[in-house]
């Protein structure tokens, strides 16, 4: 969304300083891996995750969002930019509270042709090897919300097809490096004015394993009939994949505690996995307002008793 771009911004400049070529263990025309085969439920209503700002460095915000929700969260998500590798420690610590990793590959630097054309594929070996010595289930996306306008690889900047040809070979490089513990999250923005239309990106049922739809509560008059109705109608007229809420919060300019009722109960009602929050402060206008409930005692008292009354006891996890 909107708000993540000064973040985007920020991990591009530390980016600069990771090498882009990244040394492999096994030359790249080897035979296909045993896979670590791991998988999520598609239970709906099942999933609460969230993203921290400092979740990377400390698992502490996770814990102090659970205590506020009434509910350790079954995912952790993370940005992670070009070309950095998978953060396996996080990914152990998150296990541990039992939560499995949600991760955001932030093509930024990339070149799509390129990754369609194989010129990262030493790094992307890479993140798919530890991602595969983990073993335990890891959900990626990979250029999220590339169907609107305010990223490098999306709507307007890089064709529908060469974002689809990326995507594809990304994931075969993946599962030929044996990390069948993927669960895969074509992430796109929910609809608006501007964005492109949705299944000009679709890369095909054999390269996904859930569509997470990213929206936010912004305007009082945002409810979640406006904000994901018609984007869920609109995937579920091409697919059957199950649908994660992958990105969204309630803002104090839309009637912060109100809304998350509102927010809760049409996730549960359209039997979507559950939602993932954007805990982090901002303070810079419309699209960047504090979406942390902890700093509301009622928006954390209705955020409570959404997970309450609208979601399951978390998914179990198949390892085989």
């Amino acid at each position: 969304m909107r708000s993540r771009l000064a973040m985007v911004l920020a991990a591009a400049l530390a980016a600069v300083s990771v090498s882009i070529v990244v040394s492999r263990l096994t030359p790249a025309g080897s035979a296909p891996r045993p896979a670590a085969v791991a998988t999520l439920s598609p239970s709906p209503a099942s999933y609460l995750g969230v993203y921290e700002p400092a979740a990377l460095r400390s698992y502490a915000q996770i814990l102090e969002f659970g205590r506020a929700a009434g509910r350790e969260p079954d995912l952790a998500g993370y940005f992670s930019g070009w070309p950095e590798q998978f953060k396996i420690a996080f990914a152990r610590t998150a296990r541990a509270h039992g939560a499995a990793v949600l991760v955001q590959l932030d093509p930024t630097d990339a070149s799509i042709a390129g990754i369609a054309a194989g010129a990262y594929d030493d790094y992307l070996r890479s993140f798919a090897d530890a991602v595969a010595r983990f073993g335990y289930p890891v959900v990626i996306g990979f250029g999220h919300e590339m169907n609107a306008t305010w990223y490098p690889w999306g709507y307007g900047h890089v064709p529908a097809s060469t974002f689809v040809a990326a995507w594809r070979h990304l994931v075969a490089v993946f599962r030929r490096q044996g990390a069948g513990n993927v669960t895969w999250l074509w992430t796109i923005q929910a609809d608006e004015p501007g964005t492109g239309p949705i299944r000009s990106w679709w890369p095909g049922p054999q390269y996904v394993t859930w569509v997470g739809i990213d929206g936010y509560y912004y305007r009082p008059e945002d409810t979640f009939a406006g904000v994901f109705a018609a984007t869920i109608s609109r995937v579920r007229s091409f697919t059957s994949k199950p649908i994660l809420l992958s990105e969204t919060a309630v803002g104090p300019e839309a009637g912060q505690s109100a809304k998350i009722h509102d927010l809760f109960r049409g996730m549960a009602a359209d039997r979507t996995l559950g939602l993932v929050w954007f805990d982090i402060s901002q303070h810079d206008g419309i699209y960047h307002q504090d979406w942390r409930i902890e700093d509301s005692p009622a928006a954390q008292y209705a955020f409570e008793q959404g997970v309450r009354e609208y979601l399951r006891a978390a998914g179990q996890e198949h390892i085989g």
